[in-house]
């Protein structure tokens, strides 16, 4: 290797690495920040390692009133919203491949435009009433079964397979349902892959329907759960110290303050796609450069 070619690449490298450290510090700062103690963090001394390292913060968000109904309300979303939401987009991305299907065109465009307009918070929250959603498990399912980015991708993918695929399965008696399921889909799974992690990282982050349409306790979501107890930090870092109602006491004498609280909150409300994002990036890549090119 020239040197000079080997000095291209250490200076890419420090780069990157550069730029690297600036995405992932600021996570891990706000993990450190609240395992480690008040104290320390309130001086500035905490700055790459956690001093005085605890779990205190941690057991009292997770021994919040409500929190574990929350979180399974949160993970049930997710979970059902994104499966409905593949499985009609995926039907959808389909039927609009097929040049039998009578104003295919006029569909795909009516789908895709709504990327680019919609009706508006009021409207949104006038039809969601009137189709009695409001206070049920439905209103956070059913208004996003379909998903334009995820019917762009997917349709493109699709028609970058090859027809011999489908000519065959057909000759063999196949019909178009069992042609989708059985082969299209199947060979589609990078894409469909990428747009279920968009999509489930949309779910479990969504709260504003919540917010307005919800007021059963039981069907409360983590996020604004969450959200709330963050504008009450301070009375939360209060209520944490002495034990009263909403916290549990915490035997230990390591102090909580209310930055304490909002990065562990914050910790507690990214830490589950933190752990499902890596296991998934190389099909978000690889289905992002397969679903956008037409080849």
């Amino acid at each position: 290797m020239k040197k000079r070619d080997y000095t291209f690449q250490m200076i890419n490298a420090t780069i990157f690495l550069f730029f690297a450290f600036l995405c992932i510090y600021p996570f891990y700062y706000i993990f450190i920040a609240s395992v480690s103690d008040a104290q320390a963090v309130a001086m500035g001394k905490v700055l790459y390692f956690p001093i005085g390292f605890h779990l205190d913060n941690f057991k009292s968000v997770l021994k919040l009133d409500g929190i574990l109904m929350a979180f399974g309300i949160s993970t049930a979303r997710t979970i059902i919203g994104t499966a409905l939401m593949l499985f009609f987009s995926i039907m959808l991305a389909y039927v609009v491949t097929k040049n039998i299907l009578p104003g295919r065109k006029w569909i795909y465009r009516a789908t895709v435009i709504t990327l680019f307009f919609n009706a508006g918070l009021i409207p949104w929250f006038v039809i969601m009433k009137t189709l009695s959603l409001n206070n049920t498990f439905w209103l956070y399912v059913l208004p996003g079964m379909i998903s334009p980015f995820a019917v762009i991708l997917i349709k493109t993918y699709m028609e970058s397979i090859s027809t011999a695929l489908e000519e065959s399965a057909l000759v063999d008696g196949a019909g178009y349902f069992t042609i989708l399921w059985r082969i299209t889909a199947p060979v589609c799974l990078p894409v469909i892959a990428a747009v279920a992690v968009f999509n489930a990282v949309s779910q479990w982050n969504a709260w504003q329907d919540n917010f307005f349409l919800v007021s059963n306790p039981n069907l409360q979501t983590l996020q604004l759960m969450l959200y709330n107890y963050l504008q009450q930090a301070e009375s939360l870092a209060r209520a944490a110290m002495q034990g009263n109602i909403n916290l549990e006491n915490v035997a230990s004498n390591k102090q909580l303050d209310s930055f304490s609280i909002k990065t562990t909150i914050t910790m507690v409300t990214v830490f589950p796609i933190i752990l499902v994002y890596p296991f998934m990036q190389k099909f978000i890549v690889k289905g992002i450069m397969l679903g956008s090119v037409k080849g």
